[in-house]
């Protein structure tokens, strides 16, 4: 079996492609995949330079890779209560660090039951595997944290990369008007995907252009995450952040309500992102594909590129 592991924390040179490692056995409660394509994502090449290694680390070799798309070619025992079966298209998670799987940019890989569900019908296994985080952020985000609805006003920054994208379309399928910050290139991108209201963060100072908002979704941080709690309605507004902690100074001097959010890929919610996908034609955007044997540029490619959309990796 051929997976891209590493044997230490660095940089694209301790990428190894494995050409004969040994197949996963699935134990109980797993689930073993016969990987189609492998979704990239920032915490990948994060995971490979050791960011997380205090919070989780590695055992060597690790296999690296979360999201994927498939077909299962085995169950562990106790399986059959999730209604999946052998040679059912799946898609969901298989991260060695985050979801006790084996990693994904492998030819097979072991999830957990929770971590997998049916595939939308309405993509291919190269958009199933870009869809997996970045949907699953967004729905997390809208419906379950903001519980974004008709007429809301929304802000998502970053609308052009990954988790934007997808929650552009998923706002605007909820009935919501959406403001979003992209480059100059990216303006005619997130129009076509349903944006109301496009700012250029180069140029221009989202504080300044919108007011009185119900929500902003955060996956940019930093400095455009503090002055962003400007743009809230007082009293109600929400600001939920992929990547900050919630600050309980601008919290009390907006009067406003913060989040952070960890997300969480469980069958449930792969379930009913499926579902929302295949109803509202929810498109998934491929910026550029590679081998696995390329793994190594990938990865490079999505920590320098800032991507429109999705890496992913055919398997």
């Amino acid at each position: 079996m051929k997976s891209i592991q590493i044997n230490r924390y660095g940089g694209s040179d301790v990428i190894e492609v494995e050409n004969s490692a040994s197949e996963p056995t699935p134990s109980s409660g797993k689930i073993l995949v016969n990987v189609k394509a492998a979704g990239v994502n920032p915490a990948d090449w994060k995971i490979r330079e050791g960011y997380f290694q205090q919070m989780a680390p590695l055992q060597f070799p690790s296999t690296l890779g979360a999201d994927f798309s498939g077909v299962i070619k085995q169950l562990g025992e106790g399986v059959s209560t999730s209604g999946l079966k052998q040679g059912d298209e799946v898609y969901g998670q298989a991260s060695a660090v985050f979801s006790g799987g084996s990693g994904a940019f492998a030819e097979l890989a072991l999830a957990n039951e929770d971590n997998i569900a049916p595939k939308p019908r309405t993509l291919n296994h190269i958009e199933a595997a870009a869809l997996t985080t970045v949907g699953v952020s967004a729905w997390q985000a809208l419906v379950e944290n903001i519980g974004l609805s008709k007429d809301k006003k929304i802000l998502i920054h970053g609308g052009a990369a990954g988790i934007g994208s997808i929650a552009i379309q998923l706002a605007k399928h909820l009935g919501a008007y959406v403001a979003t910050t992209v480059s100059t290139s990216d303006k005619q991108f997130v129009q076509e995907l349903g944006a109301n209201q496009v700012i250029d963060y180069k140029t221009e100072n989202f504080e300044d252009m919108i007011h009185d908002y119900d929500a902003v979704f955060d996956t940019v941080a930093g400095d455009t995450y503090k002055r962003s709690f400007k743009v809230l309605k007082k009293g109600s507004g929400i600001i939920v952040s992929m990547l900050e902690q919630p600050n309980s100074e601008l919290m009390n001097q907006y009067g406003v309500k913060a989040l952070s959010q960890f997300t969480q890929a469980t069958r449930e919610r792969l379930t009913k992102l499926a579902e929302r996908v295949d109803q509202n034609n929810i498109k998934v955007n491929i910026d550029k594909t590679f081998s696995l044997d390329e793994a190594a540029k990938a990865l490079d490619y999505q920590k320098e590129a800032h991507p429109r959309g999705k890496v992913v990796l055919i398997v």
